[in-house]
């Protein structure tokens, strides 16, 4: 079989990266993949094996042009008959327009929730504000488009399937729901970076809009009066770092804010802390939950992604609204004051994750047998 990626990820070019290991892994079962890419001046075309990889250059302008016709003409050259895209928007416009024409079938992978309101909301009357991007309504848009018109998607949780299916219903191929694969090896615990604080909290992710990490901070404000001893370490970089900088001064928590930047061993830190804290607006899936399961750390979490399929609330998670920086603070007070939730807490999740995982098998293997069958 052979099958064309439309990926949105550059790393791919990087030699040493898990994604062009998992790229591999793809290409040992497929029999031949080919990856298109936007990336730098730098990558260069490449076949390691069955794996062939196709750097495209291209301003943000006409990138789904590029990748369009780079993409088309792969097809025709290797004679591919399935296009796979990373995502339902640019590059899912992108693969649409690359296989009209030819035999080549579309399929189409949503990693994103793209259908929460929260995709466009900004926020409410409870909680800061926080900046989308208007290209979220672009990109919803597009989704209308090319999903139906997909022969098979991929979503990666039953939220964002049913979401599908309640918008589009009978114009749209039945989604397969193949989970985000996460590695269920431990790494050991590290050492938080010196800190004052005897109740640690910590947030992992890309500092984005769509993160929230601002009603994190609100909640922080409310808790630090009654319990000085909070702290909270922030693991990630984005575009909202200098917001979100700005933000912990006016609120008088530079002393009780931690920002750790980029952190590639995120997940022995998490073992190190008292709780782990996400406040994302949606998630498709949400995989820093199943890590911060394993490494056995009680969670707070908004009803974003796999919480209620995965992880129920107020049995293995703590799980509130988005935009609700109150009741993030009465989530961090309950795990301050109960000891014996913390402790349920993180066998439970543990537990929920180590089953979802097994039950969730060779991700690669079965993402290859979704291809397939479009071809069957």
């Amino acid at each position: 079989m052979k099958v064309l990626f439309i990926s949105n990820d550059p790393t791919i070019f990087d030699d040493a990266s898990t994604a062009r290991a998992r790229m591999h892994s793809y290409a040992a079962l497929l029999g031949e993949l080919h990856v298109v890419s936007v990336a730098s001046a730098g990558a260069r075309e490449k076949q390691e094996g069955n794996l062939f990889l196709h750097p495209v250059r291209a301003s943000k302008l006409f990138r789904i042009r590029a990748l369009a016709k780079r993409a088309r003409a792969i097809i025709s050259e290797y004679d591919v008959e399935i296009v796979s895209a990373q995502d339902p928007f640019e590059h899912g416009l992108a693969a649409l327009h690359a296989v009209r024409g030819t035999g080549a079938r579309l399929h189409v992978q949503v990693h994103t929730d793209f259908l929460s309101p929260w995709f466009l909301q900004s926020g409410n009357w409870r909680s800061p504000r926080v900046r989308m991007p208007l290209l979220n309504r672009v990109r919803r848009s597009i989704a209308d488009r090319v999903l139906p018109a997909a022969s098979g998607i991929r979503v990666v949780s039953e939220r964002v399937k049913d979401s599908l299916v309640a918008r589009y219903g009978s114009r749209i191929q039945e989604p397969s729901v193949i989970p985000v694969a996460v590695d269920a090896t431990v790494p050991a615990p590290l050492p938080l970076p010196a800190h004052a604080f005897s109740f640690a909290l910590i947030a992992v992710g890309r500092l984005e809009p769509e993160k929230r990490i601002e009603d994190i901070l609100a909640a922080l404000a409310r808790v630090v009066p009654r319990y000085p001893m909070v702290g909270l370490f922030i693991a990630g970089e984005g575009r909202e770092r200098a917001a979100l900088e700005k933000m912990v001064r006016l609120l008088g928590l530079t002393d009780k804010v931690i920002f750790l930047g980029n952190r590639p061993d995120a997940r022995g830190l998490m073992a190190s802390a008292q709780a782990f804290i996400q406040a994302s607006a949606y998630e498709g899936y949400g995989r820093t939950l199943v890590e911060a399961a394993l490494a056995k750390v009680p969670i707070i979490t908004t009803d974003v992604g796999i919480v209620g399929e995965v992880f129920k609330g107020y049995e293995e998670v703590l799980a509130v609204p988005v935009a609700d920086p109150s009741a993030l603070s009465f989530a961090i007070i309950g795990l301050i004051e109960d000891t014996a939730a913390r402790i349920g807490l993180s066998i439970r999740a543990e537990t929920a994750a180590r089953e979802h995982l097994a039950s969730v098998g060779e991700v690669p293997a079965r993402i290859v047998a979704d291809l397939a069958s479009l071809v069957r």
